[in-house]
């Protein structure tokens, strides 16, 4: 059987963390393998570490064009070591962020050169494309009022930009799913969470037949 890489990305509050564990337990009940992971970073110590990296805003508010590789880097450990093996043994790999996270945050967000964003993932091991990408698309204000009453203390380092800010974010991501309509599928994520989660099941029912929503704290 054949492995599907499946990416969810949205701006903060969009629900990506709420999401993503549902459409991993609707897979598990069509039998299939899922593999949960995020950017960025991944899994292990050397993931965790750059995670940490990034995520700091001392940090990355000091990096310049530097963060755009990192971001890179990251991604490239994350590719070879967990998301490439999984995909050949034949697994559904579900990522809460990808590429089009750094085109839409450091590219539109921040105004790094797409260019040099596109450049570096036509290189090996980054040319790996999802088969979906699930954008959870809502306004900023309501991303922003939703992500300032978490409780967890990684809170992606964005919390407090400006929503000038967040509103390029999202119009970043709406041009990239308007760019690649047969990859990107908009779901309108200021609903109630089973509305969205029924939507996301299906934007995929056509590379998973036979894949139905899942009950809210399935695993």
């Amino acid at each position: 059987m054949a492995g599907l890489f499946i990416t969810i990305e949205g701006i903060e509050g969009a629900g990506k963390s709420t999401q993503l564990p549902r459409l991993a337990a609707a897979c598990r009940v069509a039998g299939r393998e899922v593999v949960e992971t995020r950017e960025p970073g991944g899994r292990g110590r050397l993931a965790d570490s750059l995670r940490s990296l990034l995520k700091d805003p001392q940090v990355w508010r000091e990096l310049g064009l530097a963060e755009v590789y990192l971001y890179a880097a990251a991604r490239a450990h994350h590719v070879e070591s967990l998301i490439a093996p999984a995909l050949a043994r034949g697994a559904v790999v579900i990522s809460d962020r990808y590429l089009d996270s750094t085109r839409a945050y450091q590219g539109h967000g921040r105004g790094r050169p797409l260019a040099l964003i596109e450049a570096l993932h036509a290189l090996e091991p980054l040319t790996l494309t999802p088969a979906r990408t699930i954008l959870l698309d809502l306004p900023p204000r309501i991303g922003l009022d939703r992500a300032r009453t978490r409780t967890e203390t990684d809170a992606a380092g964005y919390d407090d930009a400006s929503l000038e800010f967040f509103e390029r974010v999202r119009g970043g991501f709406l041009e990239i799913a308007r760019r690649e309509p047969a990859r990107v599928r908009v779901v309108d994520a200021a609903r109630d969470p089973d509305a969205v989660h029924r939507d996301v099941v299906a934007a995929l029912a056509d590379l998973l037949p036979g894949l139905a929503p899942a009950p809210e704290g399935a695993r």
